[in-house]
């Protein structure tokens, strides 16, 4: 009691002068302290948080913990507990619960606990070891408080009689155990070393007994530990001194040292015992039994043949369990007053790869932002076997060709991180299989499955299939009607990939671009504010933008193209020329009336007529396409001193618009006669042939790509056909001359292939040739065609050859036209302006091609 009592009071002043000190081990990057066993709950240990480096103040912010906790040292260790806590307030280790150094590590000479402590942002993990001093708590124990032995009286001086001795559940000099004999003057006490591992011990007979004089000794044996203060067990051995059997069975050696698998099989057999007696009858027969001094444990693990001495398997052998056994055999004569024979087997357990490793994640911190640096610690995990050498050390790795790799942070320890870049777009999640595997022959191992998701970041800007939309809307449409809609795709999630829309605003024709176009911002449908007009604007341009709704936002921009379509909305405007009339000849060009139409192409080509009947009272006519009043007989003075002549101008729209002007004419004599002077009427010739020019310019450019695109879809449409070449001699109708004439032709022609059937009655338009009516010269010219056939050469004949197909595309020919299958020629040669031919070829060909005649 008074012993306990100092040890107590030592454990004390060792806990008071006892200082802590944290280090990092050399290349580990461990921390390491030591506390004394038997420590009270709140005793101090360290400074964890200072020795890490970390903020008192940031314990809490950053999840200070402490996620898992190990014992190193092997053998023994009962069940996990809490034994140490961190005061996130302080940052300070303190014990927690009682350490009891044995029951955690046994006799192992080293004993620590492994803590892993984890923060936060940034995830990191630190491994802190804590050593378990040992103290000197534990007394030297017998397993018996007496033991009894029988010894013939006749046993010779310095016989030797093996005892029982008495165990340290202490390590290291607190567990070295002396002995020593109450005073007597017939025994003594001895060890004797066996191995590097254990000692016997024997008491030895100093001279000889004598049964008559003493029949019965009584001793005290004591052992004591070499702590301070010293600790001590006792054991009393009862002597009891025999009669007659004077030799005791022998072994043939005192030690048998045996090395066994674990997980040997039971009934395997351990050895094969054999000892002598020198005696006769009886007292030579031997019984073998395990020693009183065996402990269950070893019973419950091997039995032994009472007659032949075999040793055999008789539980589950486990390395992991224990890997020593020390058995005390003895042999027995069957005499009446029996002596027996000792011997020690020593059966050492070989381990065998008989355990997986174990794979631990501790900590997962997922999902992993797309857009996470290489480095970043994913999990923390932790491996294990419980073998031991070669079989117990462990290999870990992942599975190939993924952005993830470990790196082994402490012993069995390892951080998941991040190697490459990944793009939750290409890869939104990966399943990682983690395998340990040991050393052992065969190896032994195990996986674990981690499932690593993609958190989504903002990195893709919302795109557009093409770069430019084309549109087409006809003019006077009505407003706010969609005319298109456009559609941007943004591969993100959420509301990374939530796209809006918006027009990219600018200035057409000094407004605003909001005032002709809006976009609703959720679907991308486009809208036209205001009706457009062809007139005013032919082409609107301008960009959309898809952005969505990130952080920071991200925008793809396309280009709309808008082209306005022509109607026939516009009526001609006539510039009528004031005449001054003058007694002529039939046929004299009196005056000359222009009109122009706002509209294009087809829309625009005008026609002239009066309003009124022809009839012999009525001296002039008006050109059917150039406008020019005539006189169609000699004028007199019954014709009267001034005339109104109504014209009325018609475009071929459909519907047709017109428009009217009146001409006065008024008839003066010979002497005042004089061509008309353009500036008196009231019109200038230069605009209007600026006018023909440009319109002759845009209409031509039109071709020419109309005529470009045809003649790449025959290119496609004709790879594997070859190129059809015929019409020779047949027919070919072309527009030639300036004044309207139409030319005919029986030379050879080549047409392109442009649909399943050949057309030979397609109308081209020549360069601008003058020509005469008044002396017929007829030219030979080259003609390029505009419309799809080309002629080699063409002939110039009076009067205009209208094609069957433009017949067929109106409502009625021009006035006094006859018409043939081969030729149809006006009989008015009249002059027919160039624009308007152009025109007409133009929308001939492009009717053509609507209705599909080309099949383009």
């Amino acid at each position: 009691s008074d012993t306990r009592c100092h040890s107590l009071m030592g454990t004390r002043q060792l806990l008071q002068l006892v200082l802590l000190q944290a280090a990092w081990e050399v290349g580990s990057g461990q921390l390491h302290y030591s506390v004394p066993e038997e420590s009270k709950h709140g005793t101090f240990v360290g400074r964890i948080a200072q020795d890490l480096g970390l903020e008192v103040g940031e314990l809490v912010s950053r999840r200070f913990r402490m996620v898992s906790s190990s014992t190193g040292g092997g053998g023994g260790g009962g069940s996990r507990r809490d034994y140490f806590e961190v005061n996130v307030q302080n940052g300070i280790l303190f014990v927690n619960s009682r350490i009891d150094r044995e029951e955690l590590c046994a006799k192992s000479p080293v004993c620590a606990v492994h803590l892993e402590v984890l923060v936060e942002k940034p995830l990191r993990g630190f491994h802190v070891e804590v050593e378990i001093k040992d103290i000197n708590d534990n007394a030297p124990v017998f397993s018996l408080n007496k033991q009894n032995l029988f010894i013939l009286e006749s046993r010779t001086q310095g016989s030797r009689f093996p005892l029982e001795g008495a165990s340290d559940a202490d390590i290291g000099t607190n567990s070295m155990v002396t002995y020593k004999l109450s005073r007597n003057d017939y025994f003594s006490v001895a060890e004797k070393p066996n191995d590097e591992h254990s000692k016997s011990l024997d008491m030895v007979l100093k001279k000889p007994l004598d049964r008559e004089e003493s029949p019965v000794h009584r001793l005290l044996l004591t052992a004591t530990d070499g702590g301070k203060p010293e600790l001590t067990g006792t054991v009393q051995l009862v002597i009891t001194v025999l009669d007659a059997n004077d030799n005791a069975p022998v072994f043939n050696q005192s030690v048998y040292k045996i090395r066994l698998l674990e997980n040997a099989a039971n009934g395997t057999l351990v050895i094969k015992l054999n000892a002598t007696d020198l005696d006769e009858g009886i007292n030579k027969e031997i019984s073998y039994s395990f020693s009183s001094l065996v402990p269950p444990s070893i019973k419950d693990m091997y039995n032994i043949d009472l007659n032949t001495g075999e040793i055999r398997v008789k539980g589950n052998l486990d390395f992991e369990d224990r890997n020593l056994y020390e058995i005390q055999v003895k042999a027995t004569d069957k005499s009446t007053f029996p002596m027996a024979g000792h011997c020690q087997v020593l059966v050492e357990i070989l381990d065998v790869n008989d355990n997986p490793p174990e794979v631990s994640v501790t900590s997962l911190s997922v999902p992993v932002l797309e857009d996470a640096p290489p480095g970043t610690v994913v999990a923390l995990i932790s491996v294990s076997d419980k073998d031991s050498g070669d079989n117990g050390k462990v290999t870990c790795s992942i599975s190939p060709r993924l952005p993830f790799k470990l790196l082994s942070t402490f012993k069995n320890y390892y951080s998941l991180v991040l190697e490459e870049a990944v793009d939750r777009e290409r890869v939104s999640q990966y399943q990682l299989l983690i395998t340990a595997r040991d050393e052992g022959l065969p190896p032994l191992s195990a996986t674990s499955s981690i499932l690593v998701p993609i958190a989504d970041v903002n990195d893709n800007a919302p795109a557009f299939p093409q770069p430019v939309y084309t549109v087409f809307v006809k003019e006077n449409n009505p407003p706010g009607a969609p005319i298109f809609t456009v559609s941007a795709w943004d591969p993100d999630l959420q509301e990374n990939a939530f796209v809006s829309y918006s027009v990219v605003e600018r200035s057409v024709a000094e407004k605003p671009l909001s005032s002709y176009i809006s976009v609703q911002s959720e679907s991308g449908k486009l809208y036209a504010l205001q009706p457009f007009d062809y007139e005013e604007l032919k082409l609107l341009e301008f960009q959309v933008t898809a952005k969505d709704a990130g952080l920071p936002p991200l925008c793809g921009n396309v280009t709309v193209q808008v082209f306005i379509l022509d109607e026939n909305d516009n009526v001609p405007i006539t510039s009528p020329l004031q005449l001054v009339p003058v007694s002529a000849s039939t046929g004299h060009v009196v005056a000359k009336l222009r009109a122009v139409d706002a509209d294009s192409g087809y829309n625009a080509w005008l026609r002239y007529e009066l309003q009124e009947p022809r009839s012999p009272a009525v001296p002039f006519r008006v050109g059917r396409y150039s406008g020019e009043i005539r006189t169609t007989r000699p004028l007199d003075e019954a014709d009267g001193r001034m005339q109104s002549l109504v014209i009325v101008v018609k475009d071929h729209g459909e519907p047709a618009l017109s428009a009217t002007a009146t001409v006065s004419v008024s008839l003066v004599e010979s002497a005042q006669a004089g061509q008309p002077d353009p500036q008196e009427t009231g019109v200038s010739e230069g605009p209007m042939v600026d006018m023909n020019v440009s319109l002759i310019i845009a209409i031509c450019s039109v071709s020419s790509l109309f005529l470009l695109v045809i003649i790449l879809y025959i290119a496609m449409r004709c790879q594997s056909k070859e190129a059809m070449l015929y019409s020779i001699g047949k027919p070919t109708l072309v527009c030639t001359s300036e004044v309207g004439s139409w030319s005919y032709s029986q030379r050879n022609s080549r047409n392109l292939c442009v649909g399943d059937a050949a057309k030979n009655d397609l109308m081209v338009f020549s360069p601008n040739f003058s020509y005469s009516m008044e002396n017929g010269a007829g030219e030979t010219q080259l003609v390029p065609n505009l419309c799809g056939t080309v002629s080699d050469s063409l002939l110039s004949l009076p009067g205009k050859i209208i094609p069957e197909e433009m017949m067929n595309n109106h409502p009625s020919p021009p006035t006094g036209t006859s018409l043939t299958r081969k030729s149809r020629t006006t009989q008015e040669s009249g002059p027919v302006h160039p624009h308007q031919v152009l025109q007409l070829c133009q929308q001939h060909c492009m009717i053509n091609c609507i209705k599909g005649r080309r099949k383009i």
